[in-house]
């Protein structure tokens, strides 16, 4: 049985949001095999922003301490926030289902996984055929799995189902140095929760700019405890008569392949990484191009790839083509995409010049732009001198009345133009005072009139960002 529609979209996360107005009177496809509403909505930046939250709150008696109050944590009662939050989160999920299920009947959703046999054909899991004048491709990514004996086991978890446990554990081992370890690390420290974080390279998210990576690692070790050039050789119950209730046992080697002993636990979360989910797919059967990583090729329009070619009414959005795991960049690419299936005139180009990010650890992460080393190579090539400033939040006035002794902004830029290449941030609401810089580096606004051409209130913790770029010191 073959079913043929206007449009298929693969995926409902971002690219549920393609259904404007122009589409109520054609034949729309919706495929999702897994939950409705995608990553973001179910297992990514929307649930565990809402444990980060409480989290912070769990914490504060440590910071206030500092600050002549004395606070205490009576208890963390893990059921009622995994309940609140999944008890608004599935809701959501159900309601958006049952809206392009029986709410709209231009819409068919095949509530199925599904395989491509051609460019704009796929084959469900029951057999049905679906094809699409316009196909777009938005399913997403998965936990990445790592080959570890004894990964299987119940007691080990990764971000899409360690949200859902019923009891905090007493002891966690987090496998992974990225931001997904990191933010899962810093929610269940706060809490209580003994972790251990179990890394193989030198430093937690070393991604990032250099100083930024290096100073939280740092912090993080001060707050829990980080094994560097360390990795899981085995997971095994430490009781053998109930290998799925009880503790295990997590088996560790240097990189140099050397016994690193062993750390006891009540769960274990592999946080290392996600990849794309076109191998599920099968798109490199149906003879799409794919990146090293596994990643769909696209061009700037969105379109996808094959032997370098785009494919005709065929897109692609979200992590299942770009590098930026991030639900700002797939939501960007999601309006791309829907003025370019309607389009009449000229595509629109997705620009991705200037993606920003954030890690909701504490303290806060956020970056958009160059590192360090980029910049630098960057303003040798085009015959810059780089501008350098690193400004404490302890400098100024707002980051007195916190006694702050670790919050940073990193900001780089070129001398002579004051053009900004980069800024890095760690401490305090550090995503939300980027802001101001990112908008700065889409508008093209240089350093100097960034600084002096607006007033900065008086004693904001924007002042950091204030003197950061005056102590850039560049010209114009």
């Amino acid at each position: 049985m073959t079913a043929h529609h206007d449009l298929v979209i693969v995926g409902s996360g971002s690219g549920n949001s393609l259904l404007g107005p122009e589409w109520d009177d054609r034949s729309v496809a919706i495929i999702e095999g897994g939950t409705f509403g995608g990553t973001c909505l179910n297992v990514g930046c929307i649930p565990t922003k809402m444990f980060v939250y409480p989290a912070g709150l769990a914490g504060a008696p440590a910071e206030a301490g500092r600050l002549g109050v004395d606070l205490t944590r009576d208890a963390v009662h893990w059921q009622q926030i995994r309940d609140r939050i999944f008890g608004r989160i599935d809701a959501i999920s159900a309601n958006g289902r049952a809206y392009r299920d029986a709410g709209q009947e231009n819409v068919t959703l095949y509530a199925e996984q599904a395989r491509m046999t051609g460019p704009r054909e796929f084959v469900t899991a029951s057999g049905r055929t679906v094809t699409g004048d316009q196909v777009v491709i938005a399913a997403g990514s998965r936990p990445r799995e790592l080959a570890v004996l004894g990964a299987g086991l119940p007691q080990v978890h990764t971000s899409d189902t360690v949200m859902r446990i019923p009891e905090a554990p007493r002891r966690l081992v987090i496998v992974g140095g990225g931001y997904i370890a990191a933010e899962f690390a810093s929610i269940f420290a706060q809490i209580g929760v003994e972790v251990i974080q179990v890394v193989r390279g030198t430093g937690l998210l070393t991604h990032l700019d250099a100083t930024i990576s290096e100073r939280f690692t740092q912090l993080a070790g001060k707050q829990w405890e980080v094994r560097l050039g360390t990795e899981v050789t085995a997971i095994t119950p430490a009781d053998e008569d109930a290998p799925g209730t009880g503790p295990v046992r997590v088996s560790l080697m240097d990189v140099d392949g050397n016994d690193a002993g062993h750390a006891d636990a009540d769960l274990v979360l592999m946080a290392a990484g996600r990849i794309p989910n076109t191998d599920r797919l099968g798109a490199v059967d149906a003879g799409l191009d794919l990146h090293d990583d596994g990643r769909l090729r696209v061009d700037g329009f969105q379109r996808v790839l094959a032997d370098d070619r785009p494919v005709p009414g065929l897109w692609a959005l979200g992590d299942i083509s770009s590098e930026h795991q991030l639900k700002h960049v797939a939501n960007h690419e999601a309006r791309v995409v829907a003025h370019n299936l309607t389009a009449t005139g000229p595509l629109l180009a997705s620009d991705h010049r200037f993606v920003p990010s954030a890690v909701f650890t504490h303290p806060q992460l956020a970056q958009v732009g160059m590192t360090e080393d980029e910049a630098r190579n960057h303003c040798t090539a085009v015959g810059e001198e780089l501008a350098v400033a690193v400004q404490e939040y302890g400098s100024t006035a707002y980051g007195w009345a916190m006694e702050d002794e670790t919050g940073i902004v990193k900001l780089l830029a070129e001398r002579g133009t004051g053009r900004l290449l980069g800024a890095h941030l760690l401490g305090h609401e550090a995503s939300m005072l980027i802001q101001p810089l990112i908008q700065a580096m889409h508008t093209d606004l240089p350093a100097h009139r960034m600084a002096r051409g607006q007033y900065w209130i008086h004693p904001a913790l924007t002042e950091v960002v204030e003197n950061a770029l005056l102590s850039l010191n560049t010209g114009g």
